[in-house]
């Protein structure tokens, strides 16, 4: 079943100081969200257990930013699937266009990173998004399916059980451009549409995200569009008061 979510990927920033102040005052308002509305939280590796012991028996679920494909072996800085899952994660980003622009990985890899996640009963949040010279050249919808697609060919009908899709324009990702509501839900039309190829109950069940420069100002006319289940929220995740703003959008 689709469900409203909303997950921060705090990205590379933090001290345990900042990290215990930023969840103490998102659980202090958790009153205010509705029941309805999933919280994630994505902290850098180094702060998970710390995070997972300030949240824990919240509803708040712990998250990661990455994952490594293998269970373990020789892999120097690499964190597996199964280390994660052993500290409380429950969601893991995969494959997010800074690990994909900055860090090479493609396609393939990030289909097995998926792989993995769900071998070891994470949700995998898989992150598809075009360049802003790829949309110029009207080639996003071609991009976002390739992505999704490289997934799609790997995995079985039932890895889909309980996965996550956002969407990221990676023109708008921190540089407080946004998509219109109008483009974001043309994508998450067409990508839920490619899901029907799986399986009507994948399409129907995938919750798909909008990431890009969400914030409070924005999110409510985000979240109202039809495909749109809510928001990675990069920047704003760092604020308690705004992105507990932006889940409160989420009520829908």
């Amino acid at each position: 079943m689709r469900r409203n979510l909303v997950i921060g990927n705090w990205k590379m920033h933090g001290s345990r100081v900042q990290a215990t102040a930023l969840l103490d005052g998102i659980k202090a308002a958790l009153n205010e969200i509705p029941g309805n509305v999933g919280i994630g939280v994505c902290p850098p590796f180094v702060h998970l257990e710390l995070a997972g012991k300030a949240l824990g028996k919240s509803r708040i679920e712990l998250g990661a930013q990455n994952l490594a494909q293998a269970d373990e072996g020789a892999y120097t800085g690499e964190v597996s699937a199964a280390m994660l899952e052993d500290l409380g994660v429950k969601l893991v980003l995969v494959g997010h266009s800074e690990r994909r622009e900055l860090f090479g990985e493609d396609d393939a890899v990030v289909a097995a990173k998926f792989v993995a996640a769900r071998r070891h009963g994470l949700t995998p949040v898989l992150c598809v998004g075009e360049s802003l010279a790829q949309r110029q050249a009207g080639e996003t919808e071609r991009v976002v399916l390739s992505q999704l697609d490289a997934v799609i060919e790997t995995v079985e009908q039932s890895e889909w059980n309980n996965a996550v899709i956002a969407y990221e324009p990676i023109w708008a990702i921190g540089t407080g451009e946004t998509a219109t509501p109008e483009q974001a839900q043309e994508v998450h039309a067409t990508i839920r549409q490619r899901l029907q190829g799986v399986s009507e109950a994948v399409a129907e069940n995938v919750s798909i995200l909008y990431g890009g420069s969400v914030k409070a100002a924005n999110a409510a006319e985000l979240f109202s569009q039809a495909d749109i289940d809510g928001g990675l929220v990069g920047g704003a995740s760092l604020k308690a008061e705004e992105f507990i703003s932006i889940c409160k959008s989420a009520d829908f």
